[in-house]
């Protein structure tokens, strides 16, 4: 891949998916990624379903345009040809349970004494101080303790896990982020620096409306389905035939779906005439909106609102969001090229560069060390 982090070596200590999705971006951004797995095993989602051909459709579609290498780095052998990729690189991705790389000689302290120029990224689940930081996490964990299931689901349902690995995801995305602001500060002082990012802080820093309405109010948010809790109308509607989302923001575009509800009366109710009058009111507004909306389907009012330019959209299914043109034309669904199984789907990336082209086919799916004699030979021989 081409891309503004070309010519940048990233050594990727990483499985499952925080570290994997971080490095992936990276990769996407130009970046050459090596990474080192655990002989034989690999990485831990090589296991996880589904397959394809008795391959992972999970790993494969983290681990696109990445170069694998097997060592153990517990073995003395195995650790110089590790050192010899170490000194070439730029950036380290780590996430491991905190002190573990610490005991094999690979923390922070020993690495940057040898690799002054190295970023060194720690994603892990509490981070590395605290008094939980030596505690294993997995997604649900933190999304369960950084109160994100608090405010998911239906009121009064049970607790609802998102339904994307956001936990995980999010923390991908952070340590991206700050390693590429620490890209720019070596730029500055040519110094590396260690990036410590915790799944469950952020969690905490996208609570955004939740955490806001708690730290100004004490109010303790609780579930409320597809609702915004300050803005309305800003949920979903019952249609003819099913659900329509709108999301009229302001007092101008609430103007507009009244007037194509037909219902423009609605917009001098004292009830319904602000968003913080509307917002008091959001059970009564729900019951008059939808019972103008039941006269058509949701394609029907998602034509009209269109061309008023109202926020509002249907609820797609996973085939029906990934087959949208506007999803396409984007080209947010590309190809990787796996030996066996030929060419495999997966999600593109999101960053679009003038500079850059954004082709729809990605680099190769790795096998376990398959490039072990080539790393071999450019870093050690």
């Amino acid at each position: 891949m081409d891309g503004p982090l070309k010519n940048l070596l990233v050594v990727d200590l990483t499985r499952v998916l925080v570290g994997p999705y971080c490095t992936m971006v990276l990769s996407d951004l130009g970046a050459r990624v090596i990474k080192i797995e655990a002989p034989e095993i690999g990485d831990d989602s090589r296991k996880f379903g589904p397959f394809v051909e008795n391959y992972s459709a999970y790993f494969m579609s983290l681990n696109r345009g990445k170069e694998s290498i097997a060592l153990n780095l517990k073995n003395s052998d195995d650790k110089k040809i590790f050192d010899k990729i170490l000194s070439k690189a730029d950036i380290l991705v780590e996430n491991f349970k905190p002190g573990t790389l610490k005991k094999w000689g690979y923390g922070w302290e020993e690495v940057s004494k040898k690799f002054p120029k190295l970023i060194y990224a720690s994603a892990s689940g509490f981070g590395q101080t605290g008094p939980l930081k030596e505690l294993p996490a997995y997604d649900m964990v933190v999304q369960g303790m950084g109160g994100l299931m608090s405010v998911t689901g239906q009121p009064n349902s049970e607790p609802t896990r998102v339904g994307t690995s956001i936990g995980d995801i999010t923390a991908g995305l952070f340590t991206t982020i700050g390693i590429n602001a620490a890209l720019y500060d070596r730029q500055k002082t040519g110094k590396g620096m260690y990036i410590d990012v915790s799944m469950l802080d952020c969690q905490i820093a996208i609570l955004e409306n939740a955490i806001a309405r708690y730290l100004s109010k004490n109010e303790i948010p609780k579930p409320m389905g597809s609702r915004h809790p300050s803005i309305a109308p800003f949920e979903a509607f019952k249609t003819k035939d099913s659900y329509i989302i709108i999301a009229a923001g302001n007092d101008k575009l609430f103007e507009k779906l009244c007037n194509i509800l037909e219902i423009p009366e609605m917009f001098t109710n004292e009830k319904f005439s602000s968003n913080s009058s509307r917002a008091k009111n959001m059970d009564e507004l729900k019951k008059i909106l939808e019972n103008k909306l039941s006269a058509k389907s949701t394609n029907e009012w998602v034509s009209q609102m269109e061309k008023d330019k109202i926020p509002s959209g249907p609820i797609f299914n996973i085939k029906d969001a990934v087959e949208n043109p506007q999803v396409e034309a984007r080209n947010m669904i590309v190809k990787a090229y796996h030996k066996v199984i030929g060419d495999f789907k997966l999600a593109g990336n999101p960053i679009k560069m003038s500079t850059y082209e954004d082709p729809n086919k990605r680099g190769e799916i790795p096998d376990l060390d398959e490039h072990r004699e080539k790393i071999i030979k450019e870093f050690v021989d």
